[in-house]
């Protein structure tokens, strides 16, 4: 879906991606370009597990929606992170239509910030076994700079994009959920072509269904589709004296599977597994960069007493980073052919397949207000297409707050029900 905006709602949405949610080197820990759970509070210090028992807000809007009836009362969630990477080219032979000649350089890209907000409103005081959430959540972001090196010929690729996202769960027995959401998504686009285009927004709808099923008193299952998400960015592309070429970028069409469990030490430990499968060989743009993927993720939380918990994570992903097979991306034919697109999928290589995290939350920090820290780090790999190296390592630190209300809800919290 392609729309047009007034100036004045480009300019705020521009303003706002940028100081909320500019994550240009997010790659670092994104399978392919989407970050899914593993920027949030709680499921960042679990290698973003969190389909079957998520332990953020933001976790459910984002994920499994049908996980939401595990939210009570009315709760309000913020989160922030902090990524930085490193990432080199090395750039081995000329690409004279493009204009690039030999280089290695580091990314001019520097660290980045990240904002994740989420409320939940439990419908249950009004007879209705459902909770609602909304949330603003980064979707995706890669990005390279190196227009401060003269051999690039103004090399500079940044894709960003954060969803506004309406969902629903909804108790059709004490033992099974559904869920579904609606996201309304902006994103923009600068590049890859080479000092030849300027950064262009768009917005798109994607929609997503979830169910989760309470196998045994201890053990959940859980699992979610989600579509395609269709990105036209009008113009985006200008290649010589040729007139300016529309670019069809598509986010791939998801599947989550997840199994969570609290059997063990007294029900004070969590054990979780998610799966993820992405189908970018249906997606426009990212199917001439990656092949489909599948990503593993194991988190672990230990409650360490009443008001304090440990998270650790592992995270296993196929690298998606697929043979050069056709010479045209998102629509647009490329100069130079196959070396070209190589050089172009240095430019979005999500190299990175082993990642651990940790974390710790805190209940009641103050009040009915919990608290939740992570940090991980991505393992360096390095990779090659055509005349095109890259590496790439990587690390990021987060936080988030959420504040719990009774108010509303027919299973208190604990906390007052007056403002």
């Amino acid at each position: 879906m392609s729309g047009q905006l007034p100036n004045f709602a480009w300019r705020f949405l521009g303003i706002l991606a940028l100081s909320l949610l500019p994550v240009t080197q997010a790659k670092a820990q994104s399978f392919g370009i989407e970050l899914h759970n593993a920027m949030l509070p709680a499921s960042g210090g679990m290698g973003g597990v969190s389909i079957a028992q998520p332990q953020d807000l933001q976790s459910a809007i984002n994920g499994n929606p049908a996980t939401l009836t595990q939210f009570r009362g009315t709760q309000f969630s913020f989160g922030g992170a902090y990524v930085e990477a490193t990432y080199d080219v090395r750039q081995l032979a000329p690409l004279p239509l493009f204009g690039v000649d030999p280089f290695f350089a580091n990314s001019g890209t520097p660290g980045t910030l990240l904002g994740n907000i989420g409320v939940t409103q439990d419908l249950s005081s009004l007879g209705l076994p459902a909770v609602l959430g909304i949330g603003f959540i980064g979707n995706a972001g890669a990005g390279v700079d190196f227009r401060g090196v003269p051999e690039s010929n103004g090399t500079s690729a940044h894709y960003t994009a954060f969803d506004l996202v309406a969902s629903t769960g909804i108790d059709l027995t004490d033992r099974l959920s559904v869920g579904a959401a609606l996201f309304v998504g902006t994103a923009f686009l600068d590049g890859p072509f080479v000092d030849a285009g300027g950064m262009v927004p768009d917005y798109a709808l994607r929609a997503s269904l979830g169910v989760n099923y309470e196998l045994t008193q201890d053990t959940w299952l859980g699992g979610y589709w989600q579509t395609k998400k269709s990105h036209t960015f009008d113009d985006a592309a200008l290649i010589g004296p040729l007139p300016a070429r529309d670019v069809s970028f598509e986010h791939p069409e998801n599947f989550g599977w997840g199994i969570a469990n609290r059997s063990l030490l007294d029900g004070n430990l969590l054990l979780a597994a998610d799966i993820v499968w992405k189908r970018h060989s249906e997606a426009d743009f990212l199917r001439a960069i990656y092949d489909d993927q599948l990503a593993y993720q194991f988190g672990a939380q230990v409650q360490l007493t009443e008001h304090v918990a440990w998270r650790m994570g592992y995270v296993y992903n196929d690298n998606p980073m697929r043979g050069a097979q056709i010479t045209s991306i998102g629509g647009v034919p490329l100069p130079d052919g196959v070396p070209g697109l190589r050089y172009i999928q240095g430019q979005f290589a999500a190299i990175t397949q082993h990642r651990l995290t940790g974390g710790i939350g805190i209940r009641d920090l103050m009040p009915g207000v919990d608290m939740d820290l992570f940090a991980g780090g991505a393992f360096p790999n390095e990779d090659q297409f055509a005349n095109t190296q890259v590496s790439l390592v990587s690390y990021w630190l987060g936080f988030g707050l959420t504040w719990r209300f009774g108010r509303g809800s027919s299973e208190p919290l604990g906390v007052a029900n007056e403002w």
